[in-house]
C-alpha cells in the first residue's frame, strides 16, 4: 500500500515507521525542512526505543521516505494519516489549526479516492469538520471526488511505542464506509495476524473512545495518589493496600501505582480537553476536574516532603533529584513532576543537581538559561555524582538503574542520609538498615 502520513511527531514517526516495517510505502510529510534533513540523516526529533532502527533500516530500503511537499507524497497515496499536534488552548480546549489546515491542502490536492485518517487526538466532532473543510476545497475547485474520513486514534505508550504499534491489544476505527472498513482491514492486517483485534464504531464513537481511555487511567492514579495521601496520616502503607485490593480481579493491578503525578503529552492534556469538551456542551465534569485537581496537588508533594523534614530551611541547601523524564523510556518532559519540583526548590532559594540517562538536552531547554549560568541548576553526568554533598536525594523517575543503588555510596556522598522517594521503589526494612531517613508516597516514615 502506498500511504502518507502527515506529521513527523510521535504519533507520526512512529505510525509511519512501523507500517513501513510491513512492506508498505510511507511517506512522512512535515513544514520543518530541517527536522526532515535530520530524519534522512538518521536524526530523530525524539528518543523512543527501538524507533531508530526501524527508521534507518526503512529509509534504507526505500520504504520510508521524507519530504516537506504534500503534493509529491499524494501523487501515489490512496490513504492519509492526519498525524499533526493539537495543542491545548488557555482553556484546555484542543487546537484543530494544524488538523483543518492539512485537511484544506488535502482537498485542495486529492485527484481520486482517499481515505483521510485521522491519527491526532481531538475532540468528538472533529471528523465532520475534517469532512467539512475538504468538501469545501473540492468545491472551490469545481471537483467532484469521493473520500471518506476515519478516526483511528492511538494507544502508544511512550517508552514502548513500537512494540505496542507492531502488537496492539486493540484498534479503534471509527467509520460508516463499507470501502473504508475494508481499506483499514487490509492496511492493519499484517500487525493482527494471530488476534484479530479490530473494532468497528461511529466516528464520533471512536474520537470520544480516546479521550475516556486516557481519562480512566488518569482517574486510577489520582485516586491511588488520593488514597495515598489518607495513607500518610493514618500510618497505613499503601504499597499493602495496593497489593489488596489490584488482587481483585474487577480492579487489577495496571495503573494503581501512588506516586509525585502523572506527566507527559496525553493524559494532562487529554483530561484538560475532555473537561473542556463537557463545559461546551453545558456539563459539569465533576470527576474529571477532580482527578486534575488532585494530580496538579501531587506534583507538589515532594517539595512539601522536604519543606517538612527540614522545617522549611531550604534556602542555600542543594538537593539531589534522580530522573527528569515524566517516565523511563523516554526524553519527554512536558507536565513531568521533576519540573515542578525544581521549579519550586530553586524558587525557594536551594540549588539542585539532577541526572537522567536520556533527558538532559530536553532538560536544558525546558528551564532558565541563567539558572544553569548562575549554578543554581546543574544537570549532571552520573547518578552518583548529584548526591554529592547534598542535603537529600529524590527519586522523581523510576529508571531500571535508580531501583537497586548502592546505599553505602549514596550514604556516604549525601551530606544527609535522606531519601525522598516519588515512586515508592525502596523497601522500608532495607532503607532502614542502611540508616536513611525516608519519605515515601503514603508510606510509613522511616528515620533511620
Amino acid at each position: 500500500m502506498n500511504i502518507t502520513v502527515v506529521g513527523t511527531g510521535y504519533v507520526g514517526l512512529v505510525t509511519g515507521a512501523c507500517i513501513a516495517e510491513m512492506g508498505n510505502t510511507v511517506v512522512c510529510v512535515d513544514v520543518d525542512p530541517k527536522k526532515i534533513e535530520n530524519l534522512k540523516k538518521g536524526i530523530l526529533p525524539i528518543y523512543e526505543p527501538g524507533l531508530e532502527t526501524v527508521v534507518e533500516e526503512n529509509f534504507a530500503a526505500g520504504r520510508l521516505l521524507f519530504t516537506t511537499q504534500l503534493t509529491e507524497a499524494m501523487e501515489q497515496s490512496d490513504i492519509i494519516f492526519i498525524a499533526v499536534g493539537t495543542p491545548p488552548g488557555e482553556d484546555g480546549s484542543a487546537d484543530l489549526r494544524y488538523v483543518l489546515e492539512v485537511a484544506r491542502q488535502v482537498g485542495s490536492l486529492m485527484t481520486r479516492h482517499t481515505t483521510v485518517i485521522n491519527k491526532s487526538t481531538v475532540p468528538v466532532g472533529t471528523a465532520d469538520l475534517v469532512r467539512a473543510e475538504i468538501l469545501e476545497q473540492l468545491e472551490l475547485r469545481g471537483k467532484t471526488i469521493s473520500f471518506d474520513v476515519v478516526s483511528n486514534p492511538e494507544f502508544l505508550k511512550e517508552g514502548a511505542a513500537v512494540d505496542d504499534f507492531m502488537h496492539p491489544d486493540r484498534i479503534i476505527v471509527g467509520t460508516d464506509s463499507e470501502r473504508a472498513r475494508q481499506v483499514m482491514s487490509e492496511l492493519y492486517a499484517p500487525f493482527i495476524r494471530n488476534n484479530p483485534r479490530i473494532k468497528f464504531m461511529g466516528v464520533r464513537d471512536a474520537e470520544m473512545t480516546k479521550y475516556a481511555a486516557n481519562a480512566m487511567l488518569a482517574t486510577k492514579i489520582s485516586f491511588m495518589n488520593e488514597i495515598a495521601s489518607l495513607c500518610d496520616r493514618l500510618d497505613v502503607d499503601i504499597e499493602n493496600v495496593r497489593l489488596g485490593i489490584g488482587s481483585d480481579q474487577r480492579i487489577g493491578y495496571h495503573f494503581i501505582y501512588a506516586g509525585c503525578g502523572y506527566g507527559g503529552s496525553c493524559f494532562p492534556k487529554d483530561v484538560k480537553a475532555l473537561i473542556s469538551i463537557a463545559h461546551q456542551n453545558d456539563f459539569e465534569p465533576k470527576l474529571l476536574q477532580a482527578v486534575e485537581a488532585r494530580n496538579d496537588q501531587q506534583k507538589q508533594s515532594l517539595f512539601n516532603k522536604l519543606a517538612a523534614h527540614f522545617e522549611g530551611d531550604l534556602k542555600g541547601r542543594t538537593f539531589a533529584v534522580w530522573g527528569l523524564a515524566f517516565k523511563p523510556g523516554t526524553d519527554d518532559m512536558r507536565e513531568a513532576p521533576s519540573v515542578v519540583l525544581i521549579n519550586s526548590l530553586i524558587n525557594a532559594g536551594a540549588k539542585v543537581k539532577a541526572f537522567d540517562p536520556i533527558a538532559r538536552e530536553t532538560a536544558a531547554r525546558e528551564f532558565p538559561e541563567h539558572w544553569f549560568n548562575e549554578g543554581r541548576l546543574q544537570i549532571v553526568d552520573g547518578q552518583y555524582e548529584a548526591a554529592i554533598d547534598a542535603d537529600a536525594l529524590v527519586l522523581v523517575t523510576e529508571w531500571k538503574p535508580f531501583r537497586r543503588p548502592d546505599f553505602k555510596a549514596l550514604k556516604k556522598l549525601l551530606k544527609q542520609p535522606v531519601i525522598i522517594d516519588g515512586r515508592n521503589q525502596y523497601d522500608l526494612g532495607q532503607v532502614n538498615r542502611e540508616g536513611f531517613d525516608y519519605y515515601g508516597i503514603g508510606r510509613k516514615q522511616v528515620n533511620g
